[in-house]
């Protein structure tokens, strides 16, 4: 039997959230077109026969304005340090930049085997392909290339079984029945910033962060209080909306998704609150669960 970790690293918006869900096969890792989606470390175990692979998705690597993206990029680099393979997933459909030989760099420099993840192939011509594929080559000798579609193939069993391969023998690291070892709080907290990235424009989606304030389970269903913290009173009316509009567009969304989490009735109370450039402020940042503390996070 053979067990390890796997860190997706990349760029934001290549794609890794996307595929480690469907690696895992479960919702884990919230998604959208949004930027800096992924504030903090989040785990997905896909356990086997074979043994188990305990996959990390990791903060896209950007360039910083605030401290909070200074301490998703420490923690990108940081959880490299401490698995057995890393994926570099890369968005094919977008020509090679400068943000992409930075990441490439850091990847190199682990001195681990790096597999070549060309995602979003659905967006590219056969020929570009192979042209993507030969430029990368020549850039840096990976171990192993997969050009593929996160979000539309529907098997990965060659990358699943080549990894394995990669793997040192090794007992399971967790009960096999589990698929991330993220705490609860911060799931829901991230199911409802999903919503917010995806009804919000503008400045909003970045300035926002979502804290679960309480939960209590009660005959059968499950009672949630949350709050959602903007950095500025106009940020605030717009998350709230004409006559709680966008609120209750934001709940209603998020509640629906929780209670596929929970497998049970949810009831849920949003409140919108102004936290000054909490971007900006480390006590912060931690007290949300980004920038590394989603798995403790209650």
């Amino acid at each position: 039997m053979k067990s390890g970790f796997i860190a997706l690293a990349g760029r934001p918006n290549a794609g890794k959230s996307t595929l480690i869900n469907n690696l895992v096969q479960e919702k884990i890792a919230i998604v959208s077109d949004k930027p800096q989606t992924t504030r903090s470390e989040i785990r997905g175990i896909l356990t086997r026969e074979e043994g188990q692979i305990i996959f990390t998705d990791t903060p896209g690597i950007h360039k910083a304005k605030y401290r909070l993206g200074d301490r998703m990029n420490k923690q990108a680099v940081d959880v490299l340090q401490g698995v057995d393979v890393i994926y570099l997933v890369t968005d094919g459909s977008v020509p090679y930049s400068k943000g992409d030989a930075y990441v490439l760099n850091i990847v190199k420099n682990a001195g681990l085997p790096v597999f070549l993840i060309l995602n979003k192939v659905d967006k590219m011509p056969r020929e570009k392909i192979m042209e993507n594929l030969i430029s990368w080559k020549e850039r840096y000798d990976f171990a192993e290339y997969f050009p593929l579609s996160a979000k539309f193939d529907r098997s990965f069993e060659d990358l699943i079984t080549t990894t394995f391969r990669y793997l040192p023998e090794g007992e399971l690291l967790y009960p096999a029945e589990i698929v991330s070892d993220g705490a609860e709080n911060f799931r829901i907290a991230e199911i409802i910033r999903e919503k917010v990235l995806e009804c919000t424009e503008e400045e909003i989606p970045h300035a926002a962060a979502v804290k679960i304030e309480n939960k209590e389970f009660r005959k059968g269903a499950c009672y949630i209080q949350a709050v959602i913290l903007v950095e500025k009173k106009s940020q605030k009316g717009i998350m709230i909306g004409k006559q709680g509009s966008m609120l209750k567009k934001i709940g209603s969304l998020a509640r629906k998704d929780i209670e596929k989490l929970l497998g049970r009735k949810v009831f849920l109370e949003l409140f919108v609150r102004v936290e000054d450039e909490w971007r900006s402020r480390d006590a912060r940042i931690t007290e949300y669960g980004y920038g590394g503390y989603g798995s403790e996070y209650e």
